[in-house]
């Protein structure tokens, strides 16, 4: 015999307070059957679950049952019960109620799907049901937002290393590895790699390294979609670190050629052609730069087919950059310049172009002298903004090459006990390219002051 199913739904305990508890669901679909004669029915209930999704044991169960031929008719007491997506709503009703021949009714609503009407309404009340879903999510995230540009942790996810969160402020606070995250960036900018790093800080992955190198919320600040805020918690390092750090990250880009000990792998250039060139296994007698307009494998490399470039043995390139890099490594490092706030230079060049602009805008509506001396005084401002700025950016340039000075002082004291990597991310940090013609090599630095190598290999 088939019967009548009574489905019930909440979603949080404080819905009993707004009349939508399951005892007082329950009550009114029973004083509904009892009404309309219904003496056969079942309860189907979820507690405790989302009405945003069909993924609940009790509409499982309901489906099942319906599909079995167990069922007549589907009772709710409000529609939102059933689901508060349209979508969800409509395929229950048109993909699994009424094929199988079942009713729906929803009694807040006094809607019944043996009518046309009741039909049309479902569509209509389930369109409302998903925009309040859609309304509450939207306040929601508005609600977070707003919490995020006061400085608070939004929540969510993990919590990054060196941090834990205080309910209480609804901040992060350094705990006891904050000093372990000071030290990975302090080792990165001394030359080492995150390899390196994670196994003598005794960390579990190389990844983390990189992982916390690369995560914002180390200086202070909160990403958020996208966007970032000032955080009310403490920063571990400074912007100018970060920065830094994000610099040579970008630059060594992934070590995987230098696991192999390719050293100058991605700098070699054919001096020829000037298509890129490459490590090729070359017999018992070791690698040999090769330059790919020679190696038919991967034409959308070749620059000339017919490139006369016969390359030259990898190991005599390598002696010649690491002695010219002894060299240079020799050389007094250059003192560090001071550091400046070039966000802050930003933010008052910014001032001073909108207050010109201002100005103008006031002087295009009606000429006046007064108006033109602001507008003379402004451009002043702003010119002295542009070169408080352009100081600054030039000292940090500086510094970048005061780094990579003294990043090559490696050279001399244990370059033999670095690993592939580290001597790949070192060589990486200081030469631009490397230009091999035949046996003519020529190494252009990064660095700025730093002259060209022009050797011969052998």
């Amino acid at each position: 015999m088939k019967h009548t199913a009574l489905y019930l739904r909440v979603s949080t305990e404080a819905q009993a307070d707004e009349g939508y508890s399951l005892a007082a669901q329950a009550e009114k679909l029973e004083a509904y059957c009892r009404m309309k004669g219904i003496a056969q029915f079942k309860r189907y209930v979820d507690g405790g679950f989302s009405g945003s999704n069909l993924t609940r044991p009790a509409v499982a169960e309901l489906i099942e049952a319906i599909r079995g031929g167990a069922v007549e008719r589907v009772v709710v007491y409000k529609l939102d019960r059933l689901s508060r997506s349209q979508k969800d709503t409509l395929y229950l009703i048109e993909d699994v109620f009424l094929p199988h021949g079942v009713d729906f009714v929803s009694i807040n609503e006094n809607i019944d799907t043996g009518s046309p009407y009741g039909r049309a309404m479902i569509g209509i009340l389930s369109a409302f049901a998903q925009l309040e879903r859609e309304n509450i999510f939207l306040r929601t995230r508005m609600g977070m937002v707003e919490r995020v540009k006061q400085g608070f942790w939004p929540g969510g996810g993990k919590i990054p290393f060196g941090y834990d969160y205080d309910p209480a402020k609804g901040i992060l606070v350094p705990n006891g590895d904050a000093d372990t995250v000071r030290e990975i960036y302090a080792r990165y900018l001394e030359g080492q790699s995150t390899g390196r790093i994670a196994r003598e800080l005794g960390l579990k992955y190389e990844h983390l390294v990189r992982q916390i190198l690369l995560r914002e919320s180390n200086t202070g600040v909160i990403v958020y979609k996208g966007e970032r805020y000032p955080g009310r918690h403490e920063p571990l390092i400074d912007r100018q670190t970060f920065a830094q750090a994000q610099h040579r990250l970008k630059k060594q880009g992934k070590p995987r050629a230098a696991e192999s000990g390719k050293l100058l792998t991605g700098l070699l250039v054919c001096g020829h052609c000037g298509a890129k060139m490459r490590y090729q296994k070359w017999g018992n007698a070791g690698d040999k730069l090769v330059c790919y307009s020679r190696d038919k494998s991967k034409p959308h490399l070749v620059h000339d087919a017919n490139c006369p470039n016969r390359g030259v043995m990898a190991r005599e390139v390598e002696a010649v950059v690491i002695r010219d890099l002894s060299r240079l490594a020799a050389k007094p490092v250059p003192p560090k310049a001071e550091r400046g706030d070039a966000a802050a230079c930003r933010r008052a060049l910014e001032r001073a172009q909108r207050k010109l602009r201002r100005l103008y805008e006031l002087y295009a509506e009606g000429e006046d002298d007064a108006l033109r001396e602001a507008i003379e005084h402004a451009k002043g401002e702003r010119s002295r903004a542009e070169k408080a700025l352009d100081t600054v950016q030039q000292a940090d340039r500086q510094r970048d090459h005061t780094e990579a000075y003294r990043a090559l002082q490696t050279i001399g004291s244990c370059w033999d006990r670095l690993t592939a990597i580290e001597r790949q991310g070192l060589v990486r940090a200081c030469v631009q390219k490397i230009v091999v013609q035949n046996g003519k090599i020529e190494v252009y630095y990064a660095i700025e002051g730093a002259e060209t190598c022009a050797a011969d290999a052998g």
